[in-house]
């Protein structure tokens, strides 16, 4: 066995995946959908201004990406040696391929955030070092903005890819995960930029940018919805396995998990309070800080349900 598949399988032993790495793929998801979310939007209004929510979206996806890949390193068996891993490859293994486009990512998020940022840090005295990197760095600010869209496009789906890859767990062994990951992703990632953007930098709850981004917070979690649908369809009509693992879905402390944290909280809190206030929705700051709290705590109760209820109920 060559050195990188051997520390890869390092990885929880290679089989159980703990609660940190439900941790990290909800940092990940964070990350990924906050920045992509932030660049599409950029690039489809043809923005060149540095905007409340492209600051808050670069702030958030480096920090998530930063405390995820902290998760990741310490749940690996040697954490001292993690650096194997960002040396030595295996192009067969989807945590090698992953760990290529982690690298090339963060950079890339540190520097994004670094142009956003710009003003924000000028005015700190201590980081005015900071302004001929900034000044060259523009030059190359949109190609490199188009790479991180993709880049972080590939980080939400990567998390699914990643385990999607354990044969041995019907609820997450699935090609629908990659998928109910980017949804996921966009959604907690997009409320928790917006909720940044609008406590830190000021962001008017009913600026033009804030409203197009309600409006697409709706069709997100409709895919969303109709992803775990597939995948508790798919294992209804199954196999064996399939139908034994389909029993998390409504037994045990994993069904609580999914009906009251996924469903309630991540779904139907947000709708029982786009109904309550009405068009006045997008006005209120209480329902709006409480409906991006749901869609967070949703996806970690996804994360969560997914990668731990999946290793529960499996032949």
């Amino acid at each position: 066995m060559d050195t990188s598949m051997e520390f890869t399988l390092g990885l929880s032993q290679g089989v159980a995946w703990p609660w940190p790495i439900a941790v990290y793929l909800f940092f990940a998801g964070i990350s990924g959908g906050a920045l992509t979310i932030a660049l599409a939007l950029r690039f489809y209004l043809g923005q060149v201004e540095n905007t409340a929510f492209l600051k808050a979206a670069t702030l958030l996806s480096f920090v998530t990406i930063s405390l995820g890949m902290l998760c990741l390193v310490l749940d690996l068996t040697n954490s001292l040696f993690f650096w194997r891993i960002l040396v030595f490859y295996n192009l067969n293994s989807v945590m090698s391929i992953g760990v290529i486009a982690l690298s090339v990512y963060i950079p890339l998020v540190a520097v994004v955030a670094l142009l956003a940022l710009e003003k924000e840090l000028m005015a700190i005295p201590q980081l005015k070092f900071l302004a001929p990197i900034i000044a060259k760095l523009k030059g190359f600010r949109r190609p490199m903005e188009a790479l991180a869209l993709v880049l972080a496009l590939s980080v939400c789906a990567y998390t699914g890819f990643l385990i999607s890859a354990l044969i041995r767990f019907p609820l997450i062994n699935t090609s629908v995960l990659p998928a109910l990951f980017i949804a996921s992703g966009l959604s907690a990632g997009g409320a928790s930029a917006k909720m940044l953007a609008v406590w830190l930098f000021k962001e008017p709850l009913h600026s033009g940018e804030m409203k197009i981004l309600h409006g697409a917070e709706w069709p997100i979690m409709f895919a969303e919805a109709m992803f775990i649908f597939m995948i508790a369809t798919a294992l209804l009509t199954g196999n064996a396995g399939g139908q034994f693992a389909f029993a998390a879905f409504h037994e045990g402390v994993w069904a609580s998990v999914f009906w009251i944290g996924v469903v309630g909280i991540g779904f139907g809190a947000p709708l029982l309070l786009n109904f309550a206030t009405g068009k006045h929705f997008s006005h209120s700051a209480k329902a709006f800080y409480m409906s991006g709290m749901s869609a967070v705590v949703g996806m970690m109760c996804l994360r969560l349900f997914i990668l731990l209820a999946g290793q529960n109920y499996a032949i």
